[in-house]
């Protein structure tokens, strides 16, 4: 069951020669998760090995165009390249409040007619996520005229007692949402897959008389089974403990989380994608902008024990590390600044193109 992260695009503000804007492409089983969508993302993806026709799922983190202004164009390209097909399902897109307004007159005023169907799944910001003067109540919009594209998908609204967003949950993995502060409403997005059932205890199953074969499957998937001597074994007696699955948080813009229930969410992660835009000596700046430093990241990071750091979205004068020349701001200055928070623990600085794997865990202490 594989699952990797692949950057797309790890520069703020403006796609550049060294870096693209925001967006990366989670993989798990074959099927690609798309979040955000900046400008030139589908060329990106057009340079990657990433095939863009096995994206099912969209996620905007918030309405700052480096983050979503090349959602219509790759929404056409991905028609170009589709047959229609009535039985198809939809391509989810999920996002802040305003978001299926902005795909619906994008296509309508560019006549732009798609091959397959999608759904938009608004998440509705609460006013603390951003300064008072930047606030923007985009609920009426789409509510005059007709019903645009899209709008089958869900308006969802903060759970008042989980102080989160359930986007999905399913046998396998649940899917949620919270709140960050930022220049405009933005939010962060954690997948959690369900634990797996345990090893099979092989040496008490010889005891009990089992052998290998089908009754193995069955205890394996939770099934109880009675012997020929009528001994009914549960799961129970010859499973060890589950198995955690995965867990992976992409974190939109932002100076900080909203509320503590974020820490909680990402407790424990696998892999924690968070943005670092400027250095620590410009701390000042970032914050009056709403971003993030290195030892800002580090410190989310440490109160959630979280296994592996990656940073992104770095001011476009920080150059990659094979690509800097004399007298440029070199990135990895960054790396040494959210390292010291960690007490010297590794920090993945994001390049364009750039795959991270997550295996699997074997088991709990893993």
């Amino acid at each position: 069951m594989s699952m990797d992260i692949t950057f797309l695009g790890t520069g703020s503000a403006y796609p550049s020669p060294t870096r693209g804007a925001s967006a990366l492409v989670l993989r798990r089983e074959g099927e690609c998760w798309l979040f955000d969508c900046g400008e030139g993302t589908q060329t990106q993806l057009m340079r990657s090995h990433l095939r863009a026709g096995r994206i099912t799922k969209i996620f905007i983190t918030h309405l700052h165009g480096d983050h979503f202004f090349g959602l219509p164009g790759l929404l056409c390209t991905l028609s170009l390249q589709s047959n229609p097909d009535p039985n198809k399902p939809p391509v989810d897109i999920y996002g802040p409040l305003g978001l299926r307004d902005f795909i619906w007159r994008s296509l309508e005023l560019s006549h732009s007619q798609l091959l397959f169907p999608y759904v938009v799944h608004e998440l509705v910001p609460t006013r603390d996520q951003c300064p008072d003067e930047e606030f923007r109540d985009f609920s009426h919009l789409g509510r005059d005229g007709p019903a645009p594209q899209g709008s089958g998908g869900r308006i969802l609204h903060l759970d008042p007692e989980e102080h989160s967003y359930l986007l999905q949950e399913d046998e396998q993995l649940i899917l949620r949402a919270f709140r960050l502060f930022h220049r405009v409403p933005s939010f962060g997005f954690v997948l959690e897959e369900k634990p797996r059932p345990g090893r099979l205890n092989v040496l008490k199953l010889k005891e009990l008389g089992v052998q290998p074969g089908p009754l193995y499957g069955k205890l394996k998937s939770g099934t109880a089974v009675v012997l020929e001597n009528g001994v009914r074994i549960s799961p129970a007696d010859v499973l060890e403990e589950p198995i955690p699955g995965r867990k992976v948080c992409i974190l939109g813009d932002c100076s900080g989380v909203v509320g503590e229930e974020a820490t909680r969410l990402c407790w424990g992660a696998d892999v924690l994608v968070h943005e670092a835009t400027l250095g620590e000596s410009q701390q000042d700046k970032a914050k009056e902008h709403g971003h993030s430093t290195p030892g800002m990241a580090s410190e989310f990071a440490r109160r959630c024990g979280v296994r592996k750091l990656v940073l992104t979205h770095f001011s476009q004068r920080y150059k990659p590390a094979a690509q800097a020349g004399q007298g440029d701001e070199d990135v990895t200055e960054l790396g040494r600044q959210a390292e010291a928070v960690l007490g010297g623990q590794g920090v993945a600085l994001a390049e364009d193109f750039m795959t991270i794997e997550i295996p699997l865990r074997r088991g709990i202490t893993e």
